[in-house]
């Protein structure tokens, strides 16, 4: 046989229109996730409130969570920030790096929620140390088009950090996000039949004992600040540092 010596490509191979060989590949990718991954939920987040002009939404909630299996590239540890001292505390940003099949995806994903790909906001609840990582980036090209095709998604995922967001996925590990963090008094009013909240005659809020602002953030000073800007300050119309504010 001749060897080609133009400066074209090989003609007797075909490596990147071969639908058998891309299907093989995908195949041993799968089988390979399967067996070293783990098994992980993806919560999908839901938009409720978005404002096109910030980009954000204040009202977002968590209403599912997707069995699916991931494989964890940064196995020798977390990467990021990791722990660091800022001017509001101690801020932990631990990094992950999850891959997962995009067929596998579209099959257990896709399907509910009809998404295309892994949304950057959605949820990532990781079994080993029963954290929850948001997705900061999806990599589309993690391999770039191995036998001309595309195989997985790359995820870069930092750990959550809750900001008044609705979890009601059904998954106990996921949804007591809310009730540790949560200090929305609002969520915790006691309704009445008619799903009103009550209020006392002080115009405040029934709320159970356990969402009282100081026993929920340790070390909270709203009290503190409140009787020191008394001595000073009138607020008897509106306290905006008090609890019924």
């Amino acid at each position: 046989m001749a060897i080609p010596t133009t400066g074209t490509s090989n003609f007797f191979f075909n490596n990147f229109k071969s639908s058998q060989e891309q299907s093989l590949l995908e195949n041993l990718i799968i089988e390979a996730i399967s067996i070293y991954g783990l098994d992980c939920h993806y919560v999908p987040r839901k938009l409720n409130n978005y404002d096109s002009v910030y980009g954000a939404d204040d009202q977002s909630s968590y209403e599912q969570a997707i069995p699916i299996v991931m494989y964890v590239e940064n196995i020798d540890g977390f990467k990021g920030d990791g722990n660091f001292m800022s001017k509001f505390g101690i801020e932990i940003r631990d990094q992950i790096i999850l891959s997962v099949s995009q067929r596998i995806f579209n099959q257990e994903v896709s399907t509910l929620t009809s998404q295309l790909r892994p949304n950057e906001g959605d949820l990532i609840y990781f079994p080993l140390n029963n954290k929850c990582f948001q997705i900061k980036f999806t990599n589309k090209f993690e391999m770039f088009y191995q036998l001309g095709g595309l195989q997985t998604y790359q995820l870069t995922c930092e750990l959550f950090e809750y900001s008044n967001e609705v979890f009601n996925t059904g998954i106990p590990e996921i949804d007591i996000l809310q009730k540790n963090f949560d200090t929305n008094q609002l969520d915790f009013t006691i309704l009445n039949e008619n799903g009103y909240a009550l209020i006392n005659e002080n115009g405040d809020y029934i709320v159970v004992e356990s969402a009282i602002i100081k026993s929920q953030v340790e070390n909270s000073d709203n009290q503190q600040i409140s009787d020191e800007s008394d001595q000073f300050i009138d607020f008897s119309t509106a306290d905006p540092f008090g609890e019924g504010f």
